[in-house]
């Protein structure tokens, strides 16, 4: 194998270790300064946007263990990794690819679980986990205090029920 291609593997691989997380995107139809704008986005959840070589990135992921992705790996390809975040990372991206159109989700390995982009779609679309946090505690506290209203009639009626007699 030639060293410029070991770099390029050694290169993507340094790219893929970065998370639990990867999605392929197809950036086809972006400019230099739209991938640019990309990669500010990501930067806050410490992400990154990378171009790849198809080739690379197959020889890289395979050494290290991900599922077979060969069926996406054509055209132009990008992957996203880092942060600890990949549902609010899809959202970012999602984000993206409403507003200009021309980015496109292709594949997204999570814990080595394949996604497809309709997953990721689905997945970007998810509430925060500190909204569904918040959402949950809502739940317990409305049923607690239903709880405590059926208690809290069933004591007064119960103490009226001397007076109806």
């Amino acid at each position: 194998m030639r060293a410029e291609k070991k770099l390029l593997i050694n290169e993507v691989s340094g790219y893929l270790k970065k998370s639990d997380y990867v999605i392929l995107t197809n950036f086809t139809l972006l400019t230099a300064a739209e991938i640019g704008e990309l990669r500010k986005s990501l930067a806050p959840e410490s992400a990154e946007f990378h171009v790849v070589k198809n080739s690379s990135f197959r020889i890289a992921a395979k050494a290290l263990g991900l599922p077979d992705l060969s069926a996406s790996l054509t055209g132009q390809t990008a992957v996203v990794v880092g942060g600890n975040k990949p549902a609010g990372i899809a959202k970012i991206l999602k984000k993206f690819i409403e507003k200009k159109k021309k980015l496109e989700f292709k594949i997204g390995v999570f814990d080595r679980k394949v996604m497809s982009s309709d997953e990721l779609s689905k997945l970007a679309d998810l509430p925060s986990f500190e909204t569904l946090r918040s959402m949950f505690l809502n739940l317990l506290t409305m049923q607690g205090a239903a709880f405590v209203r059926i208690l809290d009639a069933k004591v007064k009626k119960d103490q009226l029920a001397p007076l109806a007699v």
